[in-house]
């Protein structure tokens, strides 16, 4: 337990914050899945789109703190090219 008033209130606003970010890792991840979710079924039309409504929302969680500039790049990176894979292959 806190022993300090400001030790109380960073409780107080960690747990808010962790609701927050909670909310905003599984909105990404979201995106994300809907991006595999499309490149499993050969959809080329249907990844591209995901894809582009994936990455802003990818670049929101690093300007808010979630993710890792690294990590978002990565991501980004990772699932462009599989999309590419697939519209060469389809």
């Amino acid at each position: 337990m806190a022993n300090h008033k400001s030790a109380e209130k960073r409780i107080r606003r960690n747990g808010r914050r962790e609701i927050i970010n909670h909310a905003r890792m599984m909105r990404i991840r979201t995106f994300v899945k809907r991006v595999e979710k499309a490149l499993l079924a050969g959809d080329k039309d249907a990844a591209s789109v995901a894809f582009k409504e994936a990455q802003p929302e990818i670049q929101r969680g690093v300007i808010k703190g979630v993710i890792h500039k690294n990590t978002a790049s990565r991501k980004i990176s990772r699932l462009n090219a599989r999309v590419k894979a697939l519209n060469v292959a389809a």
